[in-house]
């Protein structure tokens, strides 16, 4: 109990919160930015339009069969050998954002395609162009579809931002690391620690999910 008083001490606390704040920073920037990148790459893939929407996929299926670390890694160690050298948290973003934003391609287009084509057809029959029948008619009802994949992506997003420490960005988990690597007994402190704040953040995002499929149902 005394190793969990002294782990807890406000120096500790203040120094995870700070970890904290920069996971909800990386994962609320690389959310927005996977969702509109994502559901732009899986309309063009659900268009099919030619030659455009066979590269898309093909990028797309490449990126979903790599292993995040291995993309995190090339952001942040490749692309200086390119002449491109972003900072950790501009890579750590960049990294989620590619990745999850194929994952959200895919979850976009299936969605999508869950909808019956005569929603389309009929739309088309009262005047509406093709893009306009996506837009006003069927993306809002994939969207409802869509909801709990999109929203089971988004919060392993959050959990993988802890993947980045491997290029030391100062997240929860660096900065529990960095605790617990001072003095060993806070190992166990730290790692409930982490485990109460993960399941906050991850447990707020099925919430907001619940409301919001609520309210477009």
């Amino acid at each position: 109990m005394q190793n969990f008083i002294n782990a807890y001490s406000w120096i500790n606390i203040r120094f995870l919160l700070e970890g904290f704040w920069i996971t909800i920073e990386v994962s609320v920037i690389s959310i927005i930015i996977s969702f509109i990148l994502g559901t732009f790459l899986g309309i063009i893939r659900y268009a099919n339009i030619k030659y455009l929407s066979a590269i898309v996929g093909f990028i797309i299926d490449i990126i979903r069969n790599l292993p995040l670390l291995l993309i995190i890694f090339f952001t942040y160690f490749g692309l200086p050998n390119i002449g491109i050298k972003p900072e950790i948290i501009p890579a750590a973003i960049m990294a989620l954002s590619i990745f999850e934003s194929a994952m959200v391609a895919e979850i976009v287009r299936s969605g999508i395609n869950s909808i019956d084509c005569g929603q389309t057809e009929g739309a088309l029959a009262n005047g509406l162009t093709k893009w306009q029948a996506l837009r006003i008619i069927v993306l809002p009802q994939a969207i409802k579809n869509m909801m709990p994949a999109l929203v089971s992506q988004f919060i392993s997003l959050v959990k993988d931002t802890s993947l980045a420490t491997i290029i030391v960005l100062p997240e929860l988990m660096y900065h529990a690391q960095i605790i617990y690597g001072q003095n060993t007994n806070y190992i166990i402190p730290m790692f409930v620690a982490l485990a109460v704040l993960y399941f906050i953040v991850c447990y707020s995002l099925s919430l907001v999910a619940r409301y919001l499929h609520k309210h477009i149902a």
